[in-house]
């Protein structure tokens, strides 16, 4: 049973969360009204997932993100909860390792389905809206030093390209013509080297890079 902690400084939106995730047959592993809170849970509690509200008071969602991200593993996958869906606090989370963000008008099926692809692995969640925002701040490029992709294979930075193109595995390995196998292999290995957490912080990255140019499919 997948379980998920949600984190929200008001009340009646946890309470809500934790309803209908219950409703659908998660766990709810714990409730925390702030950041502080938050990594104190996830360190105690272990979920798969947090559903991470990014404005609160005091410990606000980026920073707890960024220290439940940096926490020795198994480490759950973060879906940021929004208002907006232009947002530099969402981009700098997804910089950071979180695997997507859901707007909090998002419908009830919606969430429940992207709570569960995100615990599967399928990290990177609405591919259109998450592409805007970083195109959104990635105009121009910031490029990292070159040398931080030498240690990537050419094959390796054509994946990390068409990932950052918000193509599936199923899409790459048809561009590639090889098996969605060897495409997994592949980002697993991108992932690993570049110290990456989710399949959409290696889309910021392919934007950063300098691989990706703002609305080029």
């Amino acid at each position: 049973m997948i379980s998920v902690l949600v984190v929200d400084d008001q009340v009646l939106i946890r309470a809500g969360l934790a309803a209908l995730l219950r409703a659908a047959g998660l766990r709810v592993a714990g409730e925390a009204a702030d950041g502080e809170e938050a990594v104190r849970l996830a360190a105690s509690a272990r979920p798969d997932v947090i559903l991470m509200d990014i404005r609160m008071p005091g410990m606000n969602g980026l920073r707890a993100t960024e220290l439940i991200l940096a926490a020795p593993p198994p480490v759950p996958k973060v879906l940021i909860l929004t208002t907006f869906d232009i947002d530099e606090y969402i981009y700098n989370a997804l910089r950071l390792g979180a695997s997507g963000f859901l707007l909090k008008d998002t419908p009830p099926q919606r969430l429940v389905a992207a709570v569960q692809t995100a615990a599967g692995g399928e990290v990177l969640l609405s591919p259109t809206a998450t592409r805007r925002l970083i195109e959104a701040f990635t105009d121009p490029p910031r490029t990292p030093p070159p040398a931080a992709l030498d240690c990537l294979t050419t094959r390796e930075i054509e994946v990390l390209r068409l990932v950052g193109r918000a193509l599936s595995n199923r899409e790459i390995s048809e561009r590639l013509s090889v098996s969605e196998g060897t495409v997994k292999t592949h980002l697993n290995r991108i992932m690993g080297k570049l110290g990456l957490q989710s399949r959409a912080q290696a889309v910021v990255l392919s934007y950063e890079a300098g691989l990706v140019k703002p609305s080029v499919r």
